[in-house]
């Protein structure tokens, strides 16, 4: 029989591509979605069935991280061999302005998906399989590479949230003998990246530059250096590490750290423009806390799992542009369009 999977946070970035890898390896899909008045599901449309069609393998239930009571009955209905917690109010900077509601999403919320897991364990007899997404960000001010044996040091409520959450996955694995396995994944994007993360507030301003639609980009610090992967590359590791014969924690990275302005050079470069022409700092984007430098040293999981990147950083540059452009493009053209017909 196919296995079941249940992902939390299944509509965004890491939860779109994650579905397409489990689908591909004949998995029913579970995913939870929170109720909103206009759809959410940009991401994984493509690969949505409607509610009708017979023999559908991707699923999808209404629930929130907040509400423990419907996390056990969607447990309960999706039977899943393997959780996948991606869920998280994961914006960093937002998570200054909403610190009680980042930890009770991602902390408190990894807890409550923790006990009804432990609950329905207990109840079946079934073994559940358990993956949390932790974060380069706990690692915070630590001198770089970090790795697992690194000291958490924690700069924002949305790290403290994961750093708390890491061990509430630790205590629950050791206390209730679970298999869980915590992915501190550094900085991974795509073109499905949410835009108001810092490289896709850059490639789709770009593209709009490009096409006459936007005449400046507003920054924070460009100096900070990340740890930048794709998306795509890394959901491999979180499946991996729940075909594991042991449960484990796992630094997931390239190894190679870039700025936020070497970010900007290679990116506008690629598109023919000078970026030094289009981008201001404004004092508002920067952090309170500031995280100055993360680089991963991903060797645990390459030798214990055998996962590598291999998507490199200019790639995964150009990848993300070549979407915006596209993108900024064809608005260009509803512009062009509209201003026609309303003459």
């Amino acid at each position: 029989m196919s296995k079941s999977a249940l992902i939390t946070g299944i509509t965004g970035q890491d939860g779109s591509y994650l579905s397409e890898l489990l689908l591909s390896k004949g998995y029913i899909v579970h995913g939870v979605v929170r109720r909103s008045s206009s759809f959410n599901t940009g991401r994984i449309n493509h690969i949505y069935s409607d509610p009708h069609e017979m023999g559908r393998r991707l699923l999808l239930h209404y629930g929130d991280l907040t509400d423990s009571t419907g996390l056990r009955r969607i447990i309960e209905d999706a039977q899943p061999d393997e959780v996948y917690n991606l869920g998280a109010q994961s914006h960093v900077k937002v998570s200054f302005e909403l610190p009680e509601y980042t930890a009770d999403a991602d902390a408190m919320g990894t807890l409550r998906l923790l006990d009804c897991v432990r609950d329905h364990v207990q109840h079946t007899g079934r073994t559940v399989r358990f993956y949390q997404a932790g974060s380069s960000e706990m690692f915070g001010a630590a001198k770089p590479p970090q790795n697992e044996d690194t000291p958490f040091y924690p700069r924002s409520p949305y790290a403290v949230s994961k750093v708390a959450a890491h061990w509430y996955c630790i205590n629950y694995r050791e206390a209730y003998n679970l298999f869980i396995s915590n992915g501190l994944l550094f900085n991974h994007e795509s073109p499905r990246r949410g835009e108001t993360f810092v490289t896709r507030k850059i490639t789709r301003a770009l593209g709009r530059i490009k096409h006459g639609l936007q005449d400046k980009l507003y920054l924070g610090n460009i100096d900070a250096k990340r740890d930048w992967g794709f998306a795509g590359d890394y959901v491999k590791a979180m499946w991996m590490m729940l075909q594991h014969s042991e449960p484990g924690d796992y630094v997931v990275a390239t190894g190679e750290s870039y700025s936020v302005r070497e970010f900007l050079i290679e990116s506008f470069g690629y598109a023919g423009l000078d970026w030094e022409k289009y981008v201001e700092i404004d004092p508002k984007y920067f952090r309170p806390t500031e995280v100055d430098y993360l680089m991963g040293d991903a060797s645990k999981v390459r030798q214990a799992l055998g996962w590598k990147p291999e998507t490199s950083f200019k790639q995964l540059v150009h990848m993300m542009v070549d979407s915006d452009l596209r993108k900024a493009q064809l608005e260009a053209a509803q512009h062009a369009v509209l201003n026609a017909t309303s003459r």
